[in-house]
């Protein structure tokens, strides 16, 4: 596994270090320990997750704003860690905050931030719409990071509460992203977001395509958002 995350992630422009190997190999053995408990993963291949988890994730450093310094960053919906672990051993500098809604898997991101002694790294069980309401996580991260969470318009209602005016929205998608783009205009406006660019990223080892929807927030968020949980999905901010 090491040869491949080191040779795959010197393509994305990172060069990792034998301890970060290290943390990366103790990662994925948590990962297949705590799968055989709680649903984590269908991904169970050594070297598929190196690719479809480790280097997917990486792959969102590229829209990072100068990824060297001290981010305050937040993933939202994080499950397993994706991508926010990935970044974190990648890029230590990053204050991270990983937002996940399921009980069990928040236990199990305690327990991976624990056994690999990731610093500035917090646990936080709550729904998205719940965070985004709370003084201490509205509007204080440069970036929010997602993957493989919602539509774009509803996830924009997710993250966009969460991030600081002059801050970041990346969302990490499939195929190319134009009609959720589309759909976004009227969450865009009323949340404070705009359309910065997608950019599309290869992912090394992955054939399937990938694209990441970066969005810059330029104006606060009106109080009333998010919504009430449940609320942005069932009825989203769209065109």
């Amino acid at each position: 596994m090491s040869q491949l995350l080191s040779t795959g992630a010197a393509q994305l422009g990172l060069s990792l270090t034998p301890d970060q190997l290290t943390l990366f190999d103790q990662y994925q053995r948590e990962l297949l320990v705590g799968n055989e408990k709680i649903n984590l993963t269908r991904i169970v291949d050594p070297d598929e997750i190196s690719i479809k988890h480790f280097l997917d994730s990486l792959s969102l450093v590229v829209a990072l704003p100068d990824p060297t310094t001290d981010l305050n960053v937040i993933d939202v919906g994080a499950g397993a860690g994706f991508p926010g672990i990935p970044l974190k051993i990648a890029l230590p500098n990053l204050r991270l905050t990983l937002l996940e809604t399921t009980g069990k898997k928040a236990d199990f991101l305690r327990h991976v931030v624990d056994v690999l002694s990731l610093p500035n790294v917090r646990v936080v069980n709550a729904r998205a719409e719940e965070a985004g309401r709370q003084p201490e996580h509205r509007q204080r991260y440069d970036v929010a990071v997602a993957r493989a969470v919602s539509a774009l318009p509803v996830l924009l209602e997710y993250t966009l509460p969460l991030v600081k005016v002059g801050g970041w929205v990346i969302a990490a998608k499939g195929q190319p992203p134009d009609a959720e783009v589309q759909e976004s205009s009227v969450a865009l406006k009323i949340l404070g977001g705009r359309l910065d660019r997608v950019v599309p990223v290869t992912v090394p080892g992955l054939e399937a395509a990938r694209h990441l929807v970066i969005i810059k927030k330029i104006r606060p968020t009106p109080k009333k958002y998010p919504r009430r949980p449940g609320l942005p999905a069932k009825k989203p901010l769209s065109a």
